[in-house]
């Protein structure tokens, strides 16, 4: 998770149970999901230039100095094992706590949400990194993973939590993620979909929470 999230919480769409199967049902043909509305090119120009400055900044309150991430010794035979390694991740709340997983990544997968695109497993590392410390009480529940295909995951999951601003505003989406693997069982996409646009997830910084009635 590479950006900031809407402070309204609506129904998303029922993320249907998937199968592991590389086909679907006989008799039943697969209608394409609609593609996505498109981020307008400032606002991603904006989100990267925030996501830059901050690693500017933590840099340089480190002193330049950079803590590496260990590789895990974990290797997955079939999509049912990187299935059950992503499920461990969510348990570890990895959106919020930037604890993942990183050997079932290829080097150079690309990550996605609505607001920000980018390549390099090593680089969403770093993004977390910067993120996390600006996460109070949070919470990410795993609602459904499953397979579509033999190289596909998808997971749908409930985020929340407040961010350490003065306005305390808080982050409430339902969204979900698309895993897709290569032929050595590596995610090398890792696309977030959320149940909000990429300006409403902007303005949600902006959004104080105090008084609301959600809370």
């Amino acid at each position: 998770m590479a950006g900031l999230w809407t402070s309204t919480c609506p129904r998303p769409p029922h993320l249907h149970r998937l199968r592991c199967s590389s086909t679907p049902p006989t008799g039943k043909t697969k209608t394409p999901p609609p593609p996505p509305p498109q981020t307008p090119p400032l606002l991603k120009i904006a989100v990267s230039g925030a996501t830059e400055l901050l690693r500017l900044f933590s840099s340089a309150a480190a002193g330049g100095d950079k803590k590496t991430v260990p590789v895990d010794a974990i290797s997955a035979s079939d999509v049912n094992d990187v299935v059950s390694i992503i499920r461990t991740d969510y348990e570890r709340a990895y959106f919020v706590t930037g604890d993942f997983t990183s050997a079932i990544y290829a080097e150079d997968c690309t990550f996605e949400d609505p607001t920000i695109k980018f390549r390099g497993t090593e680089l969403y590392a770093r993004n977390l990194s910067l993120l996390v410390p600006f996460f109070d009480e949070p919470s990410i529940q795993l609602k459904e993973i499953g397979c579509e295909g033999e190289l596909c995951i998808i997971a749908s999951w409930k985020l929340r939590t407040y961010l350490k601003l003065p306005w305390r505003p808080l982050i409430c989406i339902d969204g979900r993620t698309v895993y897709d693997l290569d032929e050595g069982f590596r995610i090398i996409r890792h696309v977030e979909r959320w149940n909000v646009s990429a300006f409403e997830a902007v303005v949600q910084i902006f959004t104080p929470s105090y008084g609301r009635s959600d809370q």
